[in-house]
C-alpha cells in the first residue's frame, strides 16, 4: 500500500510538472501566434475593398476581352473567383489571407507558432493521463481535473481541424490566449490535490456524460470563437459597404480582413453548434440516467441540472433562429453569445456560488 501510494504521489507530481511545461510551451506559441499577426500586417489598408473593386473590374474586363476576341469567332471565359455566399441578398466578400497575411515572415512565425502548439498539447495531454493514473479513474471528477481536460480537448479540436485542411489558423492565438488563462486559473485557484471520489460518482457514467460534457464545451468554444469574430467582421464589412458613412481605421482593418468573411466565420459557427448540439442533448440524457442510478431520480431540478436545460435551449434556440427569417446573421450570433455565457455559468457560476448535489466535485 505504502509503494502504490508513493507511486500514486509520483504519478500527481509527474502530471503537474507535465501542465507547468505545457504552459511555458504554449507561452512561447502565444509569442509566435503573436509574431505571425504583428508581421503578416501590412501597410497598405482597404484588401477587401481592393478585393471588391477588382471583382467589379472583372465583368468589364472580361467583356472587353470577349469582344476583342469576337473578331477571330472565338470567345474566353474565365473562371470566376469563388466567394462565400451566407443567405441570398448579403454581401459577396472574398475570404481574407489568414493572420500571416499573406507574407512569408508571417507565415513562418505562423508554421512555427503551430509546431509549439503541437509540442504543448502533447505534453499537456500527458499531464491529463499521468493525472489519471495517479488518481486511477477518468482525470475529471473536480474543476481542476475537468479545466485541464476541456483546455486539452479544445486545442485537440483545434489541431484535428487544421489535420483536415480547415482554414482556420486566425483561432490560434485567441485559442492559446485562453487556454493559458483556463490553466493558469486551473493551477492556482482551482487545483485539488489527487484524491479517490465520492460513492455516488463511482459509475461510468462519469466516462460518458463528463466526457461528452468536456468535448460539447470544446466544440461550443470555437463554435463561440467564430461567433465574436463575425459580430466584428459583419460590422467592419457593412462600414466598407456604405461610403458615406465612418470608415473602419487601419488598426481594424488590418486586422479583420485577414479573417475570413463574414459569411464563412457564421458557417462555421453554425457548423460546429449543429453538429455538436446532438451531443449535448445525449450529455443531459446520460446525465439524468445517471442521477437516476445514484439518487434514484431522472430530474430533481439541482441547479447544475437546470443550467444545463437552459445551455440546451440557449442553443436550441440559436440552430431555430439560423432557420428562421428575419434572425440569420447578427441576432442568431448573438443567441450564440448568450448560449456559450450559459454554459460558462454552468461551470463556473454553479460550481462555485451555487450549493446542490454536484458540489461534491469539490473546486
Amino acid at each position: 500500500m505504502n509503494l502504490a501510494a508513493a507511486a500514486n504521489e509520483t504519478m500527481a507530481h509527474n502530471s503537474n510538472l507535465l501542465v507547468y511545461s505545457a504552459m511555458a510551451v504554449y507561452t512561447l506559441a502565444f509569442l509566435a501566434h503573436m509574431a505571425e499577426w504583428v508581421f503578416g500586417s501590412r501597410s497598405k489598408v482597404g484588401r477587401t475593398a481592393a478585393a471588391l473593386t477588382a471583382q467589379a473590374k472583372a465583368p468589364a474586363a472580361a467583356s472587353a476581352r470577349a469582344a476583342a476576341s469576337g473578331s477571330t469567332g472565338t470567345a474566353v471565359l474565365e473562371r470566376p473567383k469563388v466567394i462565400t455566399r451566407s443567405v441570398p441578398g448579403s454581401r459577396d466578400v472574398p475570404d481574407g489571407p489568414g493572420a500571416a497575411g499573406g507574407t512569408e515572415k508571417g507565415d513562418l512565425y505562423g508554421r512555427i507558432a503551430i509546431s509549439l502548439t503541437v509540442l504543448a498539447w502533447a505534453l499537456h495531454v500527458g499531464g491529463v493521463v499521468t493525472r489519471a493514473l495517479s488518481v486511477q479513474r477518468a482525470p475529471w471528477g473536480n474543476m481542476y481535473e475537468f479545466s485541464t481536460t476541456f483546455a486539452a480537448v479544445a486545442v485537440g479540436l483545434f489541431l484535428l481541424l487544421l489535420v483536415l485542411k480547415k482554414n482556420v489558423r486566425w483561432i490560434g492565438l485567441p485559442l492559446v490566449t485562453t487556454v493559458l488563462l483556463d490553466l493558469g486559473l486551473a493551477v492556482s485557484v482551482l487545483y485539488t490535490a489527487s484524491d479517490q471520489l465520492v460513492p455516488a460518482l463511482h459509475s461510468y457514467w462519469l466516462w460518458i456524460h463528463v466526457s461528452c460534457a468536456i468535448i460539447c464545451g470544446a466544440a461550443f468554444y470555437i463554435g463561440a470563437v467564430s461567433t465574436v469574430l463575425f459580430l466584428f467582421r459583419d460590422r467592419h464589412e457593412a462600414k466598407l459597404a456604405d461610403p458615406t458613412g465612418k470608415q473602419p481605421g487601419a488598426f481594424a482593418t488590418s486586422v479583420l480582413e485577414r479573417l475570413p468573411s463574414a459569411a464563412s466565420l457564421d458557417k462555421l459557427a453554425y457548423r460546429i453548434n449543429a453538429t455538436f448540439f446532438p451531443l449535448w442533448t445525449f450529455t443531459i440524457i446520460a446525465g439524468a440516467i445517471w442521477a437516476e442510478a445514484a439518487w434514484g431520480r431522472y430530474w430533481g431540478w439541482d441547479p447544475k441540472e437546470v443550467w444545463s436545460f437552459i445551455t440546451w435551449v440557449a442553443y436550441a434556440s440559436y440552430l431555430h433562429a439560423r432557420a428562421t427569417a428575419g434572425w440569420k446573421g447578427r441576432k442568431a450570433a448573438w443567441l450564440g453569445v448568450i448560449a456559450i455565457v450559459c454554459y460558462l455559468f454552468n461551470y463556473y457560476g454553479v460550481n462555485i456560488f451555487v450549493s446542490g448535489l454536484h458540489s461534491y466535485a469539490g473546486v
